[in-house]
């Protein structure tokens, strides 16, 4: 008896996946839940397992293939060997699964057509306004008048609504140009090409300013470097870095300024009475964020903890779906690279996102006198529909002034 693999649930507003590799070959034996195939997803790699054990039959969607959830990836034939098929269904076009390029189903009512019968006629003024300004009865569909008929108050709205416009010709599929010596061609993988798209998504739909600040590192590290021991002896070899102590900055911050951890929702604002913390880290594959939940009710141990085990999991490509989701604020560090100064892109539908840079030691003036201090450069970017400019730099500052004086996030001040 044959047994389908399927592809299991993606996660929140995942709902598409590509098949990345299969790890075993038509004919092999395989272990029930054993690996079988891995998928690539918008977000991070999925690996499904063998429904039972058996050996690998049919491979009904081949590398390269897009499928949705539900879809068939393959069979497992269950008990004795199964002879491995002559071919692969490496058209996964040609072999439709649930959920991809699947046409879809009318249901319900069907609504009447936009053009009114052409026995129902404008009503004269109306007519009398289209004729002047070239109007079509077709571009204007459906009025509002007895039996569908226009109205003038139905060329008027649509005269007043702004210009839609014009539909591009589609343009012919560009070829793709001659390799010159020692050039090689590479496909983008599902995550980079979703990282290209949303990043360029924040730059078109967000009114995406940046303001920058710097800060001084001394009270941060001089505490760092006191309690640095005492603190992985305390939490069971938890370390202590800076990341922890951005994090509460933040969520202080973002106490005081709720804007910054709100989304627009259509015309609407979203204010969060909580903080889910986005934080940046390297991945295999490219850069993710993963999300620490509920960052404001936790201690600087918890902070630190989340954020070793994010960046661990996130090099091993063994980070879940779920926590890849609902941030409301994101930090970046691209100090850990050597980055002085950058700024960083938003992270929809999130409002802002702070920048950490390289720490280095400059020369500063304090109290009349010029001194070396270790200062780290911080951009603060963020959407100016729902954040004011007094706003966002305000928040920087109190992110400036809780690392300063670190005792201002013990005191809550």
């Amino acid at each position: 008896m044959a047994t389908e693999i399927k592809v299991p649930t993606l996660g929140e507003s995942v709902t598409t996946a590509t098949v990345a590799r299969w790890m075993k070959q038509p004919g092999e034996a395989v272990a029930a839940d054993e690996p079988l195939v891995e998928l690539e997803t918008d977000k991070v790699t999925v690996e499904v397992g063998a429904p039972v054990a058996g050996t690998l039959g049919e491979i009904v969607v081949a590398a390269g293939g897009e499928v949705g959830v539900g879809a068939v990836l393959g069979l497992v034939v269950e008990g004795g060997a199964a002879a491995a098929p002559a071919s692969v269904h490496a058209n996964p076009a040609a072999n439709p699964q649930p959920g991809v390029n699947a046409p879809p189903t009318p249901s319900g009512p069907v609504a009447r057509p936009a053009t009114p019968p052409a026995d129902k006629a404008p009503l004269p003024a109306a007519a009398k306004i289209m004729d002047e300004r070239g109007v079509a009865a077709a571009a204007m569909g459906a009025g509002t008048g007895k039996d569908g008929r226009i109205t003038k108050g139905d060329v008027l709205e649509f005269l007043a609504r702004p210009a839609a416009p014009a539909a591009a010709a589609p343009a012919a599929a560009k070829a793709p140009r001659a390799l010159d010596a020692g050039e090689e061609r590479v496909k983008m993988t599902r995550l980079r090409r979703t990282i290209a798209a949303r990043l360029k998504e924040a730059q078109n739909t967000a009114a995406m300013l940046t303001t920058f600040n710097e800060v001084d590192m001394s009270a941060a590290m001089a505490l760092r470097a006191e309690y640095r021991d005492t603190f992985e002896k305390k939490h069971n070899g938890i370390r202590l870095g800076f990341m922890g102590f951005f994090v509460k900055a933040c969520v202080a911050a973002l106490k005081e300024f709720p804007a910054v951890n709100a989304e627009i929702d259509g015309d609407e604002i979203v204010y969060k009475n909580f903080v889910h913390m986005g934080i940046a880290v390297g991945g295999a594959n490219g850069l993710v964020v993963p999300v620490i939940r509920h960052a404001d009710q936790m201690s600087l141990a918890q902070v630190e903890k989340s954020v070793a085990d994010f960046g661990r999991r996130a090099r091993d490509g063994a980070l879940k779906l779920d926590e890849l989701t609902g941030g409301t604020f994101s930090i970046t560090n691209g100090g850990v690279y050597g980055s002085l100064m950058s700024t960083p892109i938003l992270n929809p539908p999130q409002s802002g996102i702070l920048g950490m840079h390289k720490i280095q030691d400059r020369p500063v003036a304090i109290a009349g006198k010029v001194e070396i201090r270790p200062m780290m450069y911080l951009a603060m970017s963020y959407d100016h529909r729902i954040v004011d400019g007094k706003e966002a730099v305000s928040f920087l500052v109190r992110v400036k002034e809780s690392i300063e004086d670190p005792r201002r996030l013990l005191l809550e001040i």
